[in-house]
């Protein structure tokens, strides 16, 4: 029976374990949080604690069985975790057929609102996006040098039940922020499951794929869309030098791109169940409709 473990069961990774749940699989993984573990392990999740590398030994034997691995932890200044706590046992593992790695678009940086697809050049300007793209070099390293197949996913903004501009406006937190030609694509979690399903499923050995939308659009007009669907007023606009930003957030800002998502479409024959937001935000309408 096809084994996947995941190395951080956060929201798009444990999307994908439930996908592969419908489909027979047994699942492990990790998460920080002792009571997630409890819910997950409720959920027929097979689930490890993994804060440091004390708490590697545990989580090795599980590991060696596994036909699968996906790899969404976030790197630290010290590099990949999994990579430096768990390389020896996932490359003597005679059982491993795929990983995956989950990156993020932010490695390409800002390129002006240009489209850009697999083949531009990474140049990275946020610390965190750095620190990803080093990973994802180690990981492609690893692969050469083991044999193995590793396939790298640069995620745009994720949004889905529960993480959408609709649960925003619902919480009175929605925001329309102004900033004249800016643009971000994005990706429903729902696409992101089916997408490393399809990548698990095809004979490519070893590549790297843009996960992404069809149409990058700006912020503003996907709230507004939102608060259309919701039947309620669209916040006010403000002016993106008043907006009140996390450094976080006004760092997102200062990169402008336009993702292509053709190898992914071209490579597996994936077809995007929500190619834009429109799309995407109908859907989490209809459920949240539902759940009331």
């Amino acid at each position: 029976m096809p084994h996947l473990f995941c190395f951080g069961l956060g929201y798009s990774a444990l999307e994908f374990a439930r996908h592969l749940q419908s489909h027979s699989w047994t699942i492990s993984g990790t998460t920080r949080s002792s009571e997630k573990a409890g819910e997950l392990q409720r959920s027929n999740i097979e689930t490890f604690i993994y804060n440091d590398r004390e708490q590697a030994p545990q989580i090795n034997e599980t590991l060696s069985h596994a036909t699968h691995i996906l790899q969404s932890i976030a790197p630290t200044e010290d590099g990949d975790p999994v990579l430096k706590d768990f390389a020896d046992i996932i490359s003597q593992s005679t059982s491993l057929k795929w990983f995956g790695y989950l990156s993020t678009v932010g490695v390409y940086g800002n390129w002006d609102g240009a489209w850009i697809d697999e083949e531009a050049e990474p140049r990275p300007v946020s610390e965190r996006s750095k620190r990803r793209l080093t990973a994802e070099n180690a990981w492609l390293r690893w692969a050469r040098e083991n044999d193995g197949n590793v396939h790298i996913f640069r995620l745009s903004g994720i949004y889905g039940p529960k993480r959408s501009a609709i649960d925003r406006l619902l919480e009175g937190a929605g925001r329309r922020i102004d900033k004249p030609g800016q643009v971000f694509n994005r990706i429903h979690v729902t696409d992101i499951a089916r997408a490393l399903f399809a990548s698990i499923n095809s004979d490519v050995n070893s590549e790297v794929y843009n996960l992404t939308d069809d149409e990058p659009a700006p912020p503003q007009d996907v709230v507004a869309y939102a608060a259309d669907l919701l039947g309620m007023e669209a916040p006010p606009l403000v002016p993106f030098e008043d907006a009140d930003l996390t450094p976080m957030g006004r760092s997102f800002y200062g990169e402008n791109k336009r993702v292509s998502n053709a190898r992914i479409k071209q490579q597996l024959n994936f077809e995007l169940l929500y190619p834009t937001y429109r799309e995407g935000m109908r859907a989490i309408v209809e459920n949240v409709s539902t759940d009331k």
